[in-house]
């Protein structure tokens, strides 16, 4: 049964995306700060395969010793998704010089280290996914969010390069940019700027959790064994 760690799995995308991978039958350590009713009730139902770790990815210093322990309770890793992010926004003169370094520490610094330490057990199985999870914002950009679409391009170079670093060992390196959905994240968005979002769409609609899962769930499998460097969108067309 193969493992895949997913960062930021308590709740939102992240809570989708570990019920996906349940579903098909992958064992699933979820990361996060503190556990959510809605995981806990997931773990009830789903003892032998689903295991929460609790870790704040805002702690750098301990990333190594962190990911060292999940690789000898757990074995060899297959994939890693990183799922976790804050969402802060503001314009940047108004910023916080503390909420600045956040946004880097825990979107991009932390993903880099943790792929860093976990990609060793399948650099030694010779096979493994690595799937990051961006955003439109990354290059669409979006008023406000200066520091958060800097973290999300920035983790698709990291993609795109990290590919070429380890393609020949049998891993692949994807990332996968979600639209605007009705998450936790996006709720200062409601109202006139979220119907302008859906406007834009040539369905008509913004993508959902399911929609966003799927997409990682596919990166993660045998199907795309050949996919590797590519920022997969999952937006309704906003962007097209």
């Amino acid at each position: 049964m193969d493992t895949v760690v997913v960062t930021g799995g308590t709740r939102g995308l992240g809570l989708g995306i570990v019920r996906r991978l349940l579903s098909e039958g992958y064992r699933v350590i979820a990361l996060g700060r503190t556990l959510s009713e809605e995981l806990a009730v997931l773990i009830n139902e789903n003892s032998s395969r689903l295991i929460f770790e609790t870790y704040n990815l805002n702690d750098l210093s301990g990333i190594h010793a962190f990911a060292a322990r999940l690789q000898k309770d757990y074995g060899p890793l297959y994939g890693l998704v990183n799922n976790a992010a804050l969402g802060h926004g503001a314009l940047l003169p108004t910023q916080h010089e503390n909420e600045i370094g956040a946004l880097l520490r825990v979107n991009l610094e932390a993903p880099i280290l943790l792929t860093k330490y976990l990609l060793r057990s399948m650099l030694i199985a010779g096979r493994g996914r690595i799937v990051n999870i961006s955003s439109v914002v990354a290059t669409t950009g979006y008023k406000g969010l200066a520091v958060y679409g800097a973290t999300k391009a920035g983790l698709i170079g990291f993609t795109r390069s990290l590919a070429r670093d380890v393609g020949k060992a049998g891993i692949t390196v994807n990332a996968v940019a979600p639209g605007y959905m009705e998450t936790d994240m996006t709720h200062g968005l409601e109202g006139e700027k979220l119907e302008s979002i859906r406007r834009r769409s040539p369905l008509g609609r913004l993508p959902e959790i399911e929609d966003v899962a799927g997409a990682v769930s596919y990166l993660l499998s045998a199907q795309a064994r050949n996919i590797t460097g590519i920022t997969l969108t999952v937006d309704a067309g906003s962007t097209a």
